[in-house]
């Protein structure tokens, strides 16, 4: 029985490790996000509890085999920590900061730190997975270009990887 108990103790401090992949304000947003989502509010996330959250955002239309196999990624009842967990496992592949940035100069040959409006447009209508009109204008929307129609892709790059803007200095 001694086993048991080691063994249950070692896999949940594996769990626990989890919280030191994200910064105390990105598990505070995960728990925010978990908190939405745990539609009956006990502390599980399960099918009713995703099938409700779609229909929160308008997804009316979610078959259930989706859901069964969302459900499946976990390694059990989806408890806030293994909640946590799935999302480090998601973004342990991630490309850092870093990298993303120096794949977006690549579009920046003055080394400014912006894009033009006009630019980031034809490039997001044209090139690769095309953006939609729409797509382009909730783009903007969530990312505006200053006054003078730049996209500031340094702040960008930074809101993708950390999940909220730079201090500006």
């Amino acid at each position: 029985m001694a086993p048991k108990k080691a063994k249950k103790k070692s896999a949940e401090g594996a769990n626990s490790n989890v919280f030191s992949i994200f910064e105390q304000s990105q598990i505070q947003e995960f728990k925010e996000a978990f908190t939405i989502m745990d539609q009956n509010r006990d502390g599980f996330i399960d099918k009713n509890d995703l099938r409700d959250t779609f229909a929160a955002l308008g997804l009316l239309n979610v078959k259930q085999e989706e859901i069964d196999e969302m459900l499946k990624e976990a390694s059990g009842p989806v408890n806030f920590t293994v909640f946590l967990t799935m999302f480090g496992e998601k973004l342990k592949g991630a490309d850092p900061e870093e990298t993303i940035l120096n794949v977006f100069k690549v579009f920046d040959p003055e080394g400014k730190g912006v894009w033009r409006r006009d630019f980031v447009t034809e490039m997001m209508t044209t090139q690769a997975d095309r953006f939609s009109p729409e797509e382009v204008r909730q783009m903007f929307a969530a990312f505006p270009p200053d006054v003078a129609g730049n996209l500031d892709y340094k702040n960008l790059v930074h809101i993708i990887t950390h999940g909220e803007e730079k201090d500006q200095e």
